[in-house]
């Protein structure tokens, strides 16, 4: 049963990958389009790495520190393009 729950786990984080991409296909403004690829790959990675942790328990320190890291850096990152692409005086 868990490795069932494991596997939805990583097909949920591939798919909000590739929903993210899709965004970058969108005619809007390239700050809209980071941000959802930026929130899209956040979950998606937390989502898949949740599904390693259920896979592999004995490596749990290491795969909780790579969601916790995932999400600060990745939003940090976020912010940053966000900051540095937008038209500043």
């Amino acid at each position: 049963m868990i490795d069932i729950f494991s596997y939805i786990c990583i097909a949920i984080g591939v798919f909000f990958w590739f929903w993210g991409t899709a965004h970058l296909l969108d005619k809007r403004s390239v700050l809209y389009k980071l941000h959802g690829l930026s929130v899209a790959d956040t979950l998606g990675s937390m989502a898949i790495i949740f599904g390693l942790l259920l896979k592999v328990p004995q490596n749990w320190p290491l795969l909780l520190l790579a969601i916790i890291s995932l999400a600060i850096w990745n939003t940090m990152l976020g912010y940053v393009l966000a900051y540095t692409s937008s038209d500043r005086e």
